[in-house]
């Protein structure tokens, strides 16, 4: 006779995690997309194109919005769009792997989260003074609840782990 032992019910608490690492593979995609973009404008001709493209696509509205990003972007030297490329590449990695460690439910990812996440508060902040808008708030604000949320999961596992005597600093490998 065989005894079936049924699967751990999901908390609530592991789908906030999921919806956290979804949030990271989405950050992750668009610093690709904005990777390929700006290694894309080191050819010339690319920005000429692009703003043919948003001309023929863009609304009115929408066209001076875009033309001005173009026109910002365009207007970095070489080395620079470079550097932003590799950059939206090495941010993209490292999301990519906060993102499969926190769907893995791997407590090293939520304190390389935690850290990570900390350490680009302050340019948020910086940010902020300069111009206070809707989506730089909301940036600041979403970052702050995972890290909030992960805080707290880190320490009730401290917590938990420190009642059963063992070492609440081992990481779940």
């Amino acid at each position: 006779m065989t005894s079936a032992v049924a699967a751990p019910v999901s908390e609530p608490r592991d789908r906030v995690l999921r919806l956290i690492a979804l949030f990271k593979f989405c950050k992750a995609m668009l610093l690709v997309v904005v990777g390929l973009g700006a290694l894309e404008l080191l050819d010339p001709n690319m920005a000429a194109r692009a703003q043919h493209w948003v001309a023929a696509l863009a609304s009115s509205s929408d066209r001076s919005v875009v033309q001005r990003v173009i026109a910002l972007v365009s207007g970095l030297s070489p080395g620079r769009l470079e550097a932003l490329g590799v950059g939206a590449f090495l941010y993209a990695g490292l999301f990519t792997i906060e993102g499969v460690g926190l769907w893995r439910g791997k407590s090293w990812a939520e304190y390389l989260t935690v850290i990570a996440t900390l350490s680009l508060v302050p340019l948020e902040v910086f940010e902020l003074t300069r111009a206070v808008t809707l989506p730089r708030a909301a940036a600041l604000g979403v970052n702050l609840a995972v890290v909030a949320y992960l805080l707290g999961r880190l320490r009730r596992r401290a917590r938990a782990t420190a009642k059963q005597g063992r070492s609440p600093g081992t990481l779940g490998v």
